[in-house]
């Protein structure tokens, strides 16, 4: 951009004396062990989802989650369709080194492809069945899987695939009041473990 080139200020005005409103952000309600799932869930009807193209650095997926305050990343292609998904424990873990010595490669040249979980490794839940469920059948879920995420798919009456929300290990113990002071997945299930059991009995089906 040229240096000679200015801008000019924009005009300042007032709030109106009637109110000035905010629209719908979101913001996730404190829920309970049998609160319906789908308070705990990103909807991303709602929420954008973040995403990063598979031939970014893990460098570059990094910065990402740590702008968007994710865990988490959708790795699309131009279609904007699926091909992976990209955690933090993927980037930051042991895997990155793992793959660059046994491929004989440079950590630094290693690029979000090489480490996301394939679609064809990607299991997801179905919208229909998670509008039935409660808060704790998911954390179940997460626990069993030994995932920190779940992704959530509706299919048309046409038969496509969409992506329409994503549970957080990390979302729910936030919404379930727990303080988590550690990235450590353990010790989040087993916090909120902690919580449900010490909930009403049969709050979980």
């Amino acid at each position: 951009m040229d240096a000679a080139v200015t801008f000019r200020s924009l005009a300042h005005a007032s709030l109106a004396p009637s109110g000035c409103y905010v629209r719908d952000v979101f913001n996730p309600p404190r829920v309970e062990p049998g609160s319906p799932a789908t308070q705990a869930m990103t909807d991303l009807s709602k929420v954008a989802p973040a995403s990063i193209n598979s031939e970014a650095s893990l460098a570059e997926a990094n910065q990402s989650m740590i702008q968007r305050g994710v865990r988490l990343l959708l790795v699309v292609d131009g279609a904007h369709r699926i091909q992976g998904v990209l955690s933090s424990a993927d980037v930051l873990g042991e895997r990155p080194t793992q793959i660059a010595t046994r491929q004989r490669m440079r950590h630094a040249d290693l690029r979000v492809q090489d480490v996301m979980t394939p679609t064809d490794q990607v299991e997801v839940l179905h919208m229909d069945e998670v509008s039935r469920a409660a808060v704790g059948n998911v954390v179940s879920t997460l626990r069993d899987s030994g995932r920190a995420h779940a992704l959530v798919v509706q299919t048309g009456a046409d038969g496509r695939q969409t992506l329409v929300g994503i549970f957080s290990a990390s979302q729910i113990a936030r919404q379930l009041g727990i303080r988590l002071d550690t990235h450590e997945m353990a010790r989040t299930f087993a916090e909120i473990e902690a919580l449900i059991a010490g909930s009403a009995p049969g709050a979980v089906a």
